[in-house]
C-alpha cells in the first residue's frame, strides 16, 4: 500500500515544522511499504515555501506544491492531483501525530476492506485539541475532543479511487468551514462506511485564547454561516439543517443562553480576561462559544432570508 498524506497549509510554518517532523518518524509495517507527504502551500506569506525547499534533506518524504491563495478545498484537490498513493490521508497542518499514526490507519482500512469485500469505507482517527506548543503529544484526551462529524479532514484515510468517484472537494467553499462535511454527505450517499480508528491519534494545536483573537473568531463565525448556506443549497435536508444549526430550535437555544445577546463578547470581556490571566483559557473559550454560536446562527438566518431560503 502506498500512502499519500495531503496537507494544505497557510501561514502556519512553526507548527507545520512539528507536523512534518512527526510524519518523518512513522513506523511502517506490512500494511504499507511507501508513503509521501504532499504539502500544498496555499499562498503563504510567512516564507513557508522557501523554508520547505531549504529543509528538503530534513523532510525527505515531503513534496511541495504551491498555489495562489484559494482555500483548503482547492488545496486538498490539488494535493490529490499530485499524489502518487493509492490511499489518501488528510490531516491539517497544525496536527502532530504519533509514530504509529499511518500504521493504525492502514491496518484498519485493510481489515475493513477484507470484512466488506470492497473499499467503500474510510477510517477516522482521534483528534486531541491542545494549546501546548512545546509538547502537543503530552495532552490528555478530554470529553470535548469527541466528534460526531461524518467526514472531517483533520484526520481521515480513504481509498483514492473511492475519493475520486465522489468528485473530491467543492471549491465553491472558499471561506472557512463545511467543505469536508459536504464531501462527507456525498460519500454517505455512495454508501461509504465510516470506520472509527481511535488508535490513529493526532494532536491538534491551536494557541490558547487571548482577547486579541476575539475579532477574528467572530469573523470566522460569519464565514461558517455563509458556507453553511452553500452546504444547505447542495443538500437541502433536515440532517444538514441540524448540522449547520439552521433550525428555530438552535436560534432559540442561543438566544436563551445569551439572554437575548446581553451575554456577549463585550460583557464577557472582564471575566474572560480574569480567566486567561489565571490560567484558564480553555474555560474562557467555552464561555465565549455562547455569543459566538449566537453570532453564527443570526448571520445564517439573515443570509438565508436575503437569499430567499427557509
Amino acid at each position: 500500500m502506498f500512502v499519500s498524506v495531503v496537507i494544505p497549509t497557510y501561514n502556519r510554518r512553526p507548527i507545520l515544522e512539528k507536523c512534518l517532523a512527526a510524519l518523518e518518524d512513522q513506523q511502517a509495517d506490512a500494511t504499507f511499504d511507501h508513503y509521501e507527504v504532499v504539502v500544498v502551500d496555499d499562498g503563504s506569506t510567512d516564507g513557508t515555501p522557501a523554508w520547505l525547499r531549504d529543509q528538503a534533506q530534513r523532510f525527505p518524504h515531503v513534496r511541495l506544491v504551491e498555489q495562489a491563495h484559494g482555500g483548503p478545498a482547492e488545496g486538498r484537490n490539488r494535493g490529490v492531483d499530485h499524489a502518487h498513493g493509492d490511499v489518501i490521508v488528510f490531516i491539517d497542518s497544525d496536527l502532530v501525530v504519533t509514530p504509529t499514526f499511518l500504521r493504525c490507519h492502514t491496518r484498519a482500512l485493510q481489515q475493513s476492506w477484507i470484512r466488506r469485500g470492497d473499499r467503500l469505507c474510510f477510517t477516522y482517527g482521534a483528534v486531541i485539541n491542545t494549546a501546548n506548543f512545546d509538547s502537543p503529544q503530552s495532552e490528555r484526551h478530554k470529553l470535548r475532543d469527541l466528534s460526531w462529524a461524518y467526514f472531517a479532514t483533520g484526520n481521515v484515510a480513504i481509498d483514492r479511487e473511492v475519493l475520486e468517484r465522489s468528485g473530491l472537494f467543492d471549491t465553491g467553499f472558499r471561506l472557512y468551514g463545511w467543505e469536508d462535511l459536504e464531501l462527507g454527505e456525498r460519500l454517505r450517499q455512495m454508501g461509504v462506511e465510516l470506520v472509527k480508528c481511535p488508535e490513529a491519534v493526532g494532536y491538534h494545536w491551536h494557541p490558547a485564547l487571548s482577547l486579541e483573537q476575539i475579532p477574528r473568531l467572530m469573523e470566522v463565525e460569519g464565514e461558517r454561516a455563509r458556507m453553511g448556506l452553500v452546504f444547505y443549497r447542495k443538500h437541502p435536508t433536515r440532517r444538514v439543517r441540524w448540522i449547520i444549526q439552521f433550525t428555530w430550535l438552535h436560534r432559540l437555544l442561543w438566544e436563551l443562553l445569551t439572554l437575548g445577546g446581553l451575554i456577549n463578547e463585550r460583557s464577557l470581556r472582564p471575566l474572560l480576561r480574569w480567566l486567561i490571566r489565571n490560567g484558564y483559557p480553555g474555560t474562557a473559550m467555552e464561555l465565549l462559544r455562547l455569543p459566538l454560536n449566537r453570532i453564527g446562527v443570526r448571520v445564517l438566518f439573515r443570509e438565508a432570508r436575503s437569499a430567499g431560503l427557509r
